[in-house]
């Protein structure tokens, strides 16, 4: 089959381009010809509110044209001109945010084939205004849709949305290289080997939690355990420095965006992945832990506790921080990293990416 991607990749940085990079690989090594309509403007500059949206990495092997500006319909225009020239048959649309909606509703408008959304949210963590409007007339341009976890499904179904729909789980994030030992990325990160790391990795957002963790730690007696904070400030930078200093050297803070060919070395120093979020649909972390065999602390929202089974691969706790402290604490004096392991190696079977290419099959056939 000849397949167009839809969605931000290479040179924009972060989970949603990395993911549609290895979702194209993984559609070729089934054997499809496939073309991912990248933007060439994502996010106006002064929408963005970090330091950069593009990467120096290397481009993949793939073929990524720049087409769409988020904002010039006339840009829009030309990517549905581009799909009927292409005539591909199938597109998919990546979709986790309503301010893309008129982009890319307009677009698929024109599509000749099946449309198949992939959708991280329908409604985003932010909301805004025109999130219902805009999402309706996103949906009225896919025949199919995608979505990672069950509360994005329940979101969906609000919408009376009429078209085939199907569950696939976020896949593994396997395109990081494998772990090295720990006393190597220690080393590299400048880090005190006799102290012990608890991770909280990626973005710093409100809806994330990270004042709960730092709440937290300040809960715990244990003076050698240390909390890794890596990832960019995207929201009230103040308000979490102050708490980091509250807590002095039991904090260590990497703010800036993590290179891909580094994210290896923080998730080989932890021990445990903290993901204490107010609110989330599924998250490209906990398949980034599963990758690494981390066991991970994870709170009772969205979907995370359909991806992270409590007392197996980790926790599932309540948006508190005494929750949050008391898993910490279990972990740690209990010493449950041998028994979590053995059942993130079975666990993390379910999150193959053969799994949901066979999924986006299943839809096409059923829209044919």
């Amino acid at each position: 089959m000849k397949i167009i991607i839809i969605g931000p990749a290479h040179p924009y940085r972060g989970g949603i381009a990395k993911f549609n990079e290895v979702l194209a690989e993984n559609f070729s090594r089934a054997g499809n010809d496939v073309l991912i309509l990248n933007f060439t403007m994502q996010y106006p500059s002064f929408l963005f509110p970090g330091k950069t949206q593009y990467t120096d990495t290397a481009a993949p092997a793939l073929n990524i044209r720049r087409v769409i500006s988020s904002v010039n319909p006339f840009s829009w225009l030309g990517a549905r001109r581009m799909l009927r020239r292409e005539k591909p048959d199938l597109v998919v649309v990546r979709y986790w945010m309503p301010f893309f909606a008129p982009a890319l509703g307009s677009i698929v408008r024109g599509a000749e084939c099946p449309v198949i959304a992939l959708t991280d949210n329908i409604i985003p963590h932010e909301k805004h205004f025109y999130d219902t409007p805009c999402t309706k007339y996103f949906l009225g341009g896919v025949d199919g849709v995608i979505y990672m976890s069950s509360e994005v499904g329940r979101t969906l179904e609000h919408f009376n949305y009429k078209g085939v729909s199907a569950f696939s789980p976020h896949p593994l994030y396997d395109t990081y290289g494998e772990s090295v030992p720990r006393e190597e990325a220690l080393e590299k990160l400048n880090l005190d080997p006799t102290k012990r790391y608890a991770l909280f990795f990626g973005f710093i957002r409100d809806y994330k939690g990270l004042d709960l963790l730092l709440e937290a730690f300040n809960k715990l007696n244990n003076k050698d355990l240390r909390l890794i904070v890596a990832g960019e400030y995207y929201g009230n930078r103040e308000k979490y420095e102050s708490l980091i200093r509250a807590l002095g050297e039991r904090v260590v803070v990497f703010d800036n965006y993590i290179p891909e060919e580094e994210v290896r070395l923080y998730f080989s120093a932890a021990d445990i992945v903290v993901q204490p979020y107010k609110s989330a649909t599924q998250s490209g972390v906990t398949q980034v832990a599963y990758h690494f065999n981390k066991p991970m602390i994870v709170t009772r929202v969205g979907g995370l506790p359909e991806i992270v089974p409590d007392g197996k691969v980790g926790y599932v706790v309540g948006c508190d921080s005494t929750e949050i402290a008391a898993a910490i604490e279990d972990f740690y004096d209990n010493s449950r990293s041998e028994e979590f392991l053995e059942h993130i190696l079975q666990e993390k079977k379910r999150f193959e990416w053969s799994a949901m290419v066979e999924t986006f099959m299943d839809i096409f056939r059923k829209i044919n």
